[in-house]
């Protein structure tokens, strides 16, 4: 029997991207001649992981920064972090160390590195520096949003907190650094029932997906108290769509992310985040499979399972795919868009995090 669940909102532009950085983003062209057939040269072994996914006439575009980034990270001691949405030529070709919110936080604490690129959103960039202090993070584009993080501000945390005093506030980690900071402790898609259950409370506040906060109510004796807030991505697919992939692909096993509303998750064959959809491709070896998440997580699985027919409703994040190969290399050539956090928040958020990463 699941505990009841209600709805918090306030009226919020989603998806508003932050202010861009004072240097301009650098388009850096393809080599030429010979420079061109050395980098090609150099990369070649790294197109042998994505010719499933990467046709060969993209692959002389990609492998001149591919060469450059290989060339950067061992200059300045540096390492990319790279979600699970990022696409293929960044996942597979560059990146150091891959996974969701929860793998990319606890594998942050681990690097040696002196600089982290990290590629993905700016939450993600801003945990991994909660996480590093004393390193340099940096982010390929500052406008790399999140309109999960933006539904929700730390004004609105206080609000919740008055209202429902007895009741500790769990924050995704899809949340600014000031609204960690306000909370008591963060969850991820991957754990949030865990870090629920583990605060010993009749009811908590669980912010800011709604759909996340729903499904995971649906699994808990725990009151939760949600806000209203949605991914841009997620909240695209309905249970309509699920039914019509079945008809027009039979035989098809659907995968679905927690931040889908509810009635996709009760038309899907499994529900987990994305290192659990990705684990379950790798564990049952499906025939043909559907991702409801965002279209790049698709072939970053496909690379490692060419056996596996993947129906893509293609569902793009444009915060994510602000990220590209050019922008790493400029990120790097430069050492710009660095990542700092205003100490007077640094402890409490940190706080938040370190609290989620000690829960097992």
């Amino acid at each position: 029997m699941s505990a009841s669940l209600q709805i918090e909102s306030r009226p919020a532009a989603f998806g508003a991207a932050p202010p861009a950085g004072d240097m301009p983003l650098r388009v850096i062209a393809p080599g030429r001649g010979s420079d061109a057939a050395e980098a090609l040269a150099r990369a070649e072994p790294l197109y042998a992981r994505v010719k499933h996914v990467i046709p060969p006439i993209e692959w002389p575009v990609f492998a001149p920064d591919v060469a450059a980034i290989l060339r950067l990270k061992r200059a300045r001691d540096a390492v990319i972090l790279a979600h699970n949405y990022q696409t293929p030529e960044i996942f597979h070709c560059v990146a150091d160390i891959t996974g969701d919110s929860l793998a990319l936080a606890r594998e942050a604490m681990t690097v040696d590195a002196k600089v982290i690129v990290l590629a993905g959103v700016h939450f993600m960039a801003e945990t991994a520096k909660l996480l590093n202090p004393e390193k340099t993070v940096l982010i390929p584009d500052l406008r790399a949003g999140c309109s999960l993080a933006e539904s929700i501000t730390p004004e609105d945390v206080r609000l919740m907190r008055a209202r429902y005093p007895d009741a500790p506030v769990v924050a995704y980690v899809n949340t600014s650094v000031a609204v960690k900071a306000e909370s008591d402790i963060c969850c991820t898609s991957a754990n949030a029932k865990k870090v629920i259950e583990s605060l010993g409370v009749r009811r908590v506040i669980m912010l800011p997906d709604e759909y996340l906060a729903q499904n995971v109510a649906k699994q808990t004796k725990v009151e939760v108290i949600a806000w209203a807030g949605h991914c841009e991505v997620h909240q695209r697919f309905s249970g309509a769509e699920v039914r019509s992939l079945r008809e027009s692909h039979p035989g098809v096993i659907v995968l679905a992310h927690p931040e889908c509303p509810p009635e996709v998750l009760a038309e899907a064959d499994f529900a987990g985040s994305t290192a659990d959809m990705a684990a379950y491709v790798g564990r049952e070896h499906p025939r043909r499979v559907v991702l409801m998440t965002e279209c790049s997580m698709a072939d970053n699985v496909a690379v490692a399972h060419p056996s596996v027919e993947f129906v893509r409703p293609c569902n793009l994040c444009p915060h994510m795919k602000r990220i590209t190969l050019p922008n790493i290399r400029a990120a790097l050539e430069g050492m710009c868009h660095e990542v700092t956090i205003d100490p007077a928040l640094a402890d409490r958020a940190r706080r938040a995090v370190e609290r989620m990463l000690a829960v097992r």
